[in-house]
């Protein structure tokens, strides 16, 4: 029977259809994110009432809960122990994994130099955008031309072709670089539509499923920072890990959003190097200056990113307004939270700083969320306006209320414990935080602080 061709509409936020353009989605919300698709419809088979859909094939019947037998599988442990923290402690078998991030930020790098390092396992790699010759040169570089593995490397972008060599093939590991650039002959649309995407990735969902291969798919981001393609994406894929980072800065930060298998409050941090990503185990050398003269306008503070706890070092600059208009501006901090606490200084402590520029910057090039680092923040502006710089081995945790209070942090035992290990003296932490907390087996002094004035008198008398 011939197959009808007729068009369609899906929505690229959710992957919603619909048979004509609508401006906004009625399944998610989202305006003007429908586009148009041509589709096949092939006919429809019959279900008989023996299981089975007509051409023999037998369905999956439902079974009992307390009858499903399970396996303690082992994970499978890739060379990055940051990747596999961020993972939840490996690879688990027959899980697909989606890794999104911006173009150049080292995506590609970080999962070849993995694959490229695993001995025991045939890896199959399949390329939808560079050239058997490019990885080759890549990997070169990556393994300094020692390149001892069982990685094979297809380059191709149609569906059915890939499923060929992986029949072939038989690997024990498959990554698809990337995901937006495979496409099914079963659909007339372009690589990368919605239908696209959402057709290849639930063929590789069953592949892994069935088969019990890991599968790991390399996505696109778009202009807003989410993963590029239909939202349906991220819902069938077991993990997502976003890599994150300025490709101005050395750093990179790889951030689980989705993971069925562990926690999302790991991340991993990398340097890029030019010989690939290195690993940072220890990310408070990468924000700390390592000046010997202690300078006004730095302050360090302790903070979180999920449950892993570093120092970083906050730097500001105030002086006087030269324009008239006092300026304001900041790097790694929200904008508006640092306005907020120069309003708690002018207002609840007496520091006039209307009529005088603020700069504020995180060093390092990350980004810091984390309301416990708004002590540093403005100990950091007041040592610049004073023109007074914080002793050495002194290090802050604390959120600052609207009222000029101290408010109480989460985790203050990891805080001090990693403040502690990089050898700071001298921790100022919210009143009454330590509740629970065994203090005689710590080797810093804890000064506790219930209001702003109180950091401010004891910091600069």
């Amino acid at each position: 029977m011939a197959v009808k061709v007729k068009t369609m509409y899906f929505c690229n936020s959710c992957g919603a259809e619909s048979s004509k353009w609508v401006g906004k989605c009625p399944a998610c919300g989202e305006w003007n994110t429908y586009v148009e698709e041509k589709v096949s419809i092939k006919s429809a088979k019959t279900m008989t009432a023996f299981g089975d859909d007509g051409d023999g094939k037998k369905r999956v019947m439902p079974i009992k809960i307390s009858e499903i037998k399970t396996e303690n599988q082992p994970r499978i442990q890739l060379p990055s122990g940051e990747l596999n923290r961020v993972l939840g402690g490996g690879l688990v078998p027959g899980s697909i994994i989606l890794v999104g991030g911006e173009p150049g930020i080292g995506k590609s790098t970080l999962i070849l130099q993995n694959v490229l390092r695993i001995r025991s396992r045939k890896v199959l790699y399949v390329s939808g955008e560079e050239s058997q010759q490019q990885l080759k040169m890549r990997a070169d570089r990556i393994c300094e031309g020692n390149i001892d593995c069982e990685c094979y490397i297809v380059c191709d972008t149609s569906l059915e072709s890939i499923f060929t060599s992986i029949n072939n093939f038989n690997p024990d590991l498959v990554v698809v670089d990337s995901i937006q650039t495979i496409a099914s002959d079963s659909l007339d649309s372009a690589a990368g539509s919605v239908g696209q995407v959402r057709e290849c990735a639930a063929a590789l969902l069953k592949y892994a499923k069935q088969s019990n291969t890991p599968v790991i798919l390399i996505g696109h981001i778009n202009k807003e920072g989410s993963i590029a393609g239909p939202k349906v994406l991220e819902h069938i894929v077991d993990a997502v890990l976003q890599f994150e980072g300025d490709r101005h800065y050395m750093y990179r930060i790889l951030r689980g959003i989705k993971n069925r298998f562990g926690s999302t409050s790991e991340i991993g941090i990398y340097e890029m190097t030019h010989y690939g990503l290195r690993e940072v185990t220890n990310p408070s050398e990468i924000l700390l200056s390592q000046k010997g003269d202690a300078l006004s306008g730095v302050a360090i503070g302790v903070t979180l990113e999920g449950v892993r706890p570093f120092v970083i070092e906050a730097q500001a600059l105030v002086s006087t307004a030269a324009y008239g208009t006092a300026q304001r501006s900041v790097t790694g901090f929200d904008g508006k939270r640092m306005n907020m606490l120069l309003a708690v200084l002018e207002k609840r402590v007496g520091f006039k700083l209307a009529q005088k520029d603020v700069f504020l910057n995180i060093a390092g090039g990350l980004k810091v969320n984390d309301p416990a680092i708004d002590l540093a923040v403005i100990c950091s502006i007041l040592s610049s306006n004073v023109d007074i710089p914080i002793k050495k081995g002194v290090c802050m945790s604390g959120e600052v209320g609207l009222s000029g209070e101290i408010r109480q942090v989460t985790r203050i035992e990891q805080r001090i414990g990693e403040a502690e290990k990089l050898g700071f003296n001298t921790m100022i932490i919210p009143k009454n935080n330590l509740k629970g907390i065994d203090t005689l087996k710590l080797g810093i002094q804890l000064v506790e602080v219930s209001k702003v004035e109180e950091a401010f008198r004891y910091l600069f008398g």
